[in-house]
């Protein structure tokens, strides 16, 4: 579940989501009329992911081109929701870099979350506001425009105009679902991060959603996402996270770093 404390009346923004994990997000002030900067290759080297005290994988890279697609798979555990909200700037680098070009992220931390949608397992809906109101916040929060408007049109394109008036605790699983997908709609960025997208959709959605994703990277948008079952994107890589399970034994990290870099941050 997400929490959240309104700030006013009406559509609070920002609002400060607590997530499940106990951290306080709070969303960065962004101009309405701030567009995500343009476009460029999105790159991991040499990573390294500990959580607790366990390596999940070791010497990763990935890179990733404008209109590219990568699908990430291996069996549970071996990293692929980790390596998403690493990606996402939710999770610390124990070892390693990500980059866009030679920009590091570190150095533009707000440029990178412009240019990231990320959605992950659990959907954020907030149960006592609307459908159209819980998409406006994130299209705010995106730099729409006319966040409302946005809003309708995501929904529309998900194929559930309907639920807009619906407060989102009435909404069934896939309604939440194609809720929490149309954010990547609601509001312009590159980089599509999505955690099992396919997650409680039927397979008209799933037809839907891969239109969605094929039309962001005919502009030129990149998408990674993990999943166990079958979407069509074509012309996508595969990344086997599996192949970056450290060998059994291998414990070269230092202990004395452990709680420094085995915690999640969120630094959205």
């Amino acid at each position: 579940m997400y929490h959240a404390a309104p700030a006013g009346e009406g559509m609070p923004s920002p609002y400060f989501f607590v997530a499940a994990a106990g951290c306080v997000i709070a969303p960065p002030e962004r101009p309405p009329s701030l567009d995500p900067p343009p476009m460029s290759a999105f790159a991991g080297i040499d990573l390294t992911c500990l959580r607790g005290d366990r390596l999940v994988f070791t010497g990763l890279d990935f890179r990733i081109e404008p209109g590219e697609a990568l699908m990430l798979l291996g069996p549970n555990g071996s990293g692929k929701s980790s390596l998403l909200r690493m990606m996402a700037g939710l999770l610390k680098i124990f070892r390693g870099r990500m980059a866009w070009d030679d920009l590091d992220v570190h150095e533009e931390p707000d440029q990178h979350r412009r240019r990231i949608h990320y959605v992950g397992h659990l959907d954020a809906v907030k149960p006592v506001l609307s459908a159209v109101e819980n998409l406006a916040f994130w299209a705010r929060l995106g730099g729409a425009a006319d966040p409302h408007a946005h809003a309708f049109q995501a929904l529309e394109r998900l194929g559930v105009p309907h639920i807009a008036p619906v407060p989102g605790r009435y909404l069934s699983a896939g309604q939440k679902r194609r809720l929490n997908l149309a954010r990547i709609l609601a509001a312009p960025a590159p980089l599509w991060l999505l955690d099992e997208p396919t997650v409680a959709l039927d397979r008209a959605a799933v037809r839907l959603l891969e239109g969605i994703i094929a039309e962001h990277r005919a502009a030129g948008g990149m998408v990674v996402l993990s999943t166990h079952a079958d979407i069509d994107m074509p012309g996508h890589r595969i990344l086997q996270l599996d192949d970056f399970t450290p060998a059994m034994g291998d414990d070269d990290h230092d202990d004395e770093h452990l709680d420094e870099h085995g915690d999640e941050e969120h630094a959205a």
